[in-house]
């Protein structure tokens, strides 16, 4: 069966992560915040961060600003986004030669908050290559579990056979295989060009 919609995840294959590990610590560390006290809260306070159960005020509130700071919120906001970049080998200009094809759905499928995904989306200009967007905070799931890939198909309105998706970690890739999609563990564009075209999509 062909293929008709192409699902892209975005951290790893378009982008930087949005706010993981090593982005923590450059913009903790700039802002004399003890990277440890914060990683101890960190982790139950994004679990409803990037699931949309709670805002962005809320996990600063929860990590951060549960005791005064010499900072604001604004402070540490300006500084997250900095953080935003293409990623060295980006997949971007495979993704533009598929949106301007006219082909294919295209779509994101992608663990963030609803507040950094909003800002990337603007502030890259991936929404005119994207049909919709399925994102963790919009369906309070995140990748690997079975229901964010669920949703995505049911969403897309074809059967999970007729979609790729393309992740930089390989457990994402292999759930949605699971799932019935076509899973691409993304290592590069010149690999990605090639698995797609293996899949019969025309580039």
């Amino acid at each position: 069966m062909a293929i008709k919609t192409i699902f892209f995840d975005i951290g790893g294959v378009l982008l930087t992560n949005g706010f993981d590990r090593h982005q923590r610590q450059r913009v903790l560390t700039s802002l004399g915040v003890d990277v440890a006290a914060y990683d101890a809260r960190h982790e139950d306070a994004n679990y409803y961060w990037e699931r949309g159960l709670e805002n962005v005020h809320w996990y600063f509130n929860q990590t951060l600003f549960y005791e005064p700071r010499n900072f604001t919120f604004e402070d540490v906001w300006t500084k997250v986004k900095a953080e935003q970049k293409l990623i060295d080998n980006t997949a971007i200009d495979v993704l533009k030669k598929l949106s301007a094809s006219r082909r294919y759905g295209l779509a994101t499928l992608n663990n963030e908050s609803r507040e950094l995904n909003a800002y990337r989306l603007d502030t890259f200009g991936l929404r005119e290559h994207f049909d919709f967007f399925i994102c963790s905070a919009y369906v309070n799931e995140m990748k690997p579990a079975p229901k964010i890939y669920r949703e995505a198909i049911e969403v897309s309105g074809r059967m999970p056979e007729e979609c790729a998706f393309i992740d930089d970690k390989l457990e994402n890739a292999e759930a949605a295989t699971r799932r019935g999609m076509h899973g691409i563990h993304y290592t590069s564009p010149d690999q990605l060009e090639a698995e797609l075209r293996a899949l019969g999509v025309v580039l």
